[in-house]
């Protein structure tokens, strides 16, 4: 049994050890080179690894494209500052891309009646339309609709789910 104890560490420590992949980065490819800080074995550039998104911006899990909902306060409609940059992007992606169309979803926590909460989806979705036609974006490329309570994404009774669902998602349509 001892013996086992003694030979698991270097068991693991062998099947831990990287091997050299074979496959070419497309960076790699291209020729593209970033230079590496020196450090006391090495003073030499490494090719360029990049994770960049190919195609369509709207794709990038890591691009501020990929987020697409707006929070709001209880009982309003007032759009935050803070989610100002995230519409100014997808602003300008639609202005830049005339063929592009949104749809913006207003949607209420399960507070107020149904009525009132449609009416207050209404109001936040025309809310954000209204920053982003200020921001050129051609009021015929945006559609708007209220969900009101009917579409939650955070289940729960309580404010953290409520904030959760107090929202306006961006949808682009395909056309």
């Amino acid at each position: 049994m001892r013996k086992f104890l003694y030979l698991a560490p270097v068991l693991l420590a062998a099947a831990c050890a990287s091997h050299e992949a074979n496959e070419v980065p497309v960076a790699q490819q291209s020729g593209a080179t970033v230079p590496v800080a020196p450090s006391a074995s090495s003073t030499t550039t490494r090719p360029a690894v990049q994770s960049v998104a190919v195609g369509n911006p709207l794709h990038d899990p890591n691009g501020i494209l990929a987020k697409r909902s707006v929070y709001f306060d209880f009982d309003s409609n007032a759009v935050k500052a803070e989610y100002q940059p995230l519409i100014q992007a997808h602003s300008s992606f639609l202005t830049s891309h005339a063929e592009s169309r949104v749809r913006i979803e207003g949607n209420c926590d399960e507070r107020g009646s149904r009525e009132y909460n449609l009416a207050l989806g209404q109001r936040r979705a025309e809310s954000m339309k209204h920053v982003m036609t200020a921001l050129g974006v051609p009021d015929s490329h945006i559609e708007t609709v209220s969900y009101g309570e009917e579409k939650p994404v955070v289940m729960g009774h309580n404010e953290t789910s409520w904030a959760g669902n107090r929202r306006d998602d961006l949808r682009y349509v395909v056309e």
